[in-house]
């Protein structure tokens, strides 16, 4: 009996061993499975991504051909100037007892800027006038001499010689009276240019002296810009100066100024500059809100000619290989290369452009960057612009 039981224990013990072994099998076969359909599914996204990307611009990165009006400008650079500006001087030696206005403010013209002590022309003018009524006094006593001599030579009672003494004493109290009236009128005016006045309206730009200050003839006081009309001086190119004529328009831009001012030509210097050997040329231009100062660093353009209604592209849209030009265009979304005629140079805006007389029509979308050797045929897109 215990024989028997041992025997069924190895057959249960074996069959266990075959069933776990099938179930052990059928478990591994299992990642086999999926793992096979995973890469079977896997092959077609493989082919597809083996498909190119278009190649992608940005809105700033293309082009789109319209009409615009193009310039052929010539570029000038300089500092302002005040067409009027005058430095008021002492115009006699005195100490100065006081300055009415500072740096920055405005004067018209006439209105009292300086004023220097006085008591030594004062004393000047006293004294002239006291030489000035002593010579009328002695002028008056040889008016009477002379008129009773004239009486007296008449009837015979003096000499001719008399007489002739007499008008002399005259014409010489005459003379003094003169000179004493000259004198006077010397030391007055000396007393007056005590007194400064503006010569111009305008703003006080230097103060080159302080009250108390001992100055002498022709010293400096201040300086004063009339700020209503300014001027830029730009030296020309002598082979361009014949390019410019007086009345042509000029575009300046001001550092530190957003806005554009619009000058003239006003005056050719009709000699060039030693050096250089260019030719000055001087723009005026209008600044009635006194937004321009004098010493501001101006750009101008001066226009030379204009051309509306030109098809005119950025210059970096342009190749040129062996003496040919050519745009890449974007046509259906797909690169093609174009060839194209050029033109005149110029600017529409501040943008430097090239005409293109023949090749492209209006409403193209032209690639402006240089992306080196673009394929024809190359499939492309333009990314949304981020602003909308």
């Amino acid at each position: 009996m215990r024989k028997r039981t041992i025997i069924i224990i190895v057959v249960l013990l074996v069959a266990a061993a075959v069933a776990g072994r099938f179930w052990f099998k059928a478990k591994t076969a299992e990642p086999n499975v999926s793992a096979t359909g995973s890469s079977s599914s896997a092959a077609p996204a493989t082919a597809k991504s083996t498909t190119p990307a278009p190649l992608e611009f940005l809105p700033t990165e293309v082009f789109t051909t319209e009409p615009a009006e193009l310039r052929q400008v010539m570029l000038l650079t300089g500092s302002l100037r005040a067409v009027d500006q005058v430095i008021v001087k002492a115009k006699v030696a005195a100490e100065i007892r006081a300055i009415t206005v500072r740096e920055g403010e405005a004067v018209k013209a006439g209105q009292v800027v300086v004023k220097l002590d006085t008591a030594e022309y004062d004393a000047r003018v006293a004294q002239a006038r006291g030489n000035l009524n002593n010579a009328r006094a002695q002028f008056e006593i040889a008016v009477k001499t002379r008129d009773n001599n004239l009486a007296l030579v008449e009837k015979g009672f003096i000499s001719k010689n008399a007489f002739d003494n007499s008008a002399s004493q005259y014409a010489a109290a005459k003379a003094n009276v003169d000179a004493a009236q000259a004198a006077l009128d010397i030391v007055q005016k000396s007393l007056n240019d005590t007194i400064s006045r503006a010569p111009i309206s305008g703003l006080v730009s230097v103060r080159h002296a302080q009250p108390g200050e001992k100055v002498a003839t022709d010293a400096r006081l201040l300086d004063i810009v009339n700020l209503q009309r300014l001027e830029l001086e730009a030296a020309v190119p002598s082979k361009e100066i014949a390019q410019v004529v007086i009345g042509q328009k000029v575009e300046l831009r001001l550092e530190g100024l957003p806005q554009r001012f619009e000058g003239k030509v006003v005056r050719i210097n009709p000699a060039t500059q030693a050096g250089s050997r260019s030719v000055p040329v001087y723009v005026q231009v209008a600044n009635p809100q006194n937004l321009l100062r004098v010493g501001m660093f101006a750009d101008g353009r001066l226009l030379l000619s204009s051309k509306s209604g030109a098809m005119a592209l950025p210059q970096s849209a342009v190749r040129t290989v062996n003496g040919g030009s050519f745009v890449f265009v974007i046509v259906n979304n797909k690169v093609e290369r174009i060839p194209v005629t050029l033109g005149s140079s110029g600017v529409v805006g501040d943008e430097p452009r090239i005409e293109i007389t023949s090749g492209l029509d209006f409403g193209a979308q032209v690639i402006r960057t240089d992306m080196g050797n673009l394929i024809p045929g190359t499939v492309v897109r333009i990314a949304a612009n981020p602003n909308r």
